[in-house]
């Protein structure tokens, strides 16, 4: 399997003999066709890279000196109407 770069490569090369004017349609629709499923493809790619990425984002911060553990929850100070939670 191609990476995303070589599939990107790819389809900028088909746009390119697309625009060239000697090329024939049956040239033209076949390098057509090819970008088309190629940038298919590159799409499922990229949600794949989405979604590991809102994984990443949404994962908690490990514990360390840098990231202490928060814990405001559980702070003298947090009263309502005068009681203790």
């Amino acid at each position: 399997m191609n990476t995303f770069e070589e599939n990107l490569e790819k389809l900028e090369k088909l746009t390119s003999d697309i625009k060239r004017s000697d090329i024939s349609l049956e040239d033209a629709l076949k390098d057509f066709e090819e970008g088309i499923k190629l940038a298919s493809g590159m799409e499922k790619q990229l949600d794949e890279i989405e979604g590991k990425i809102q994984i990443l984002m949404n994962e908690p911060q490990p514990v360390s000196k840098d990231n202490p553990p928060q814990l405001d929850l559980f702070s003298d100070d947090s009263e309502v109407n005068g009681t203790r939670r």
